[in-house]
């Protein structure tokens, strides 16, 4: 009788690995989220898991970084596409605000805040990275209204710090369910922010870009 050949146990793909953590912090919060459970979920032992990542807080710092991955790609195509700047920069408020209470990308990114207290150098020079990629985008379009008009003269780096710290906080609220602080009243509040401290007299009338 011939031996039966032995099962290998092969790694899934990295990306499977990282969407089924979204996928349970999306169904179980973060409460849910185990290296067992994970495991079975991606047909891995816990073991292997740690094998790959080495730690938890490596699994949510790649799992993080993979998610605004594909949010880069959105902010991209929102800051690159038609419309006025004043339009664009809505778009990016709105993609910035979390969808609702409990939505998986701002849970993660409040536990890898949490956790970045005891994080090493690396791991705080890659959270570093992401923010710095909204600010940037953000700074070139608030020159970009500077430049067309739309906006008064301003520093934009200076601007945009602070428009990032008032939707830091906003979307915090939002994502623990604070009352008074859904999704659709945070971007009416963030408008009205944007009207009384951004555009230039007669900004209304300026055509969009090409």
């Amino acid at each position: 009788m011939p031996d039966t050949p032995r099962r290998r146990n092969i790694a899934p793909p990295r990306e499977d690995v990282l969407a089924a953590v979204m996928a349970t912090v999306a169904e179980r919060g973060l409460d849910g989220l185990t290296m067992a459970g994970l495991g079975r979920a991606v047909h891995m032992s816990s073991g292997h898991l740690l094998y790959y990542f080495r730690t938890k807080d490596e699994l949510l710092l790649q799992t993080l970084e993979w998610s605004e991955g594909r949010l880069g790609a959105e902010r991209r195509a929102v800051l690159g596409g038609p419309g006025t700047v004043r339009e664009r920069l809505d778009a990016y408020i709105a993609l910035y605000v979390p969808a609702g209470h409990r939505d998986p990308h701002w849970t993660l990114w409040l536990e890898v805040w949490n956790r970045s207290r005891n994080a090493d150098d690396d791991a705080r020079s890659r959270q570093a990275a992401i923010e710095d990629a909204w600010h940037r985008d953000l700074v070139e379009l608030l020159a970009e209204g500077v430049t067309r008009g739309e906006f008064r003269a301003v520093d934009t780096g200076r601007a945009a710090t602070r428009l990032r710290a008032l939707l830091d906080g906003f979307s915090v609220h939002v994502t623990v369910g604070i009352p008074g602080t859904g999704r659709a009243q945070v971007l009416d509040q963030m408008r009205a922010y944007v009207d009384e401290t951004l555009p230039a007299s007669g900004a209304a009338d300026i055509p969009p870009a090409s």
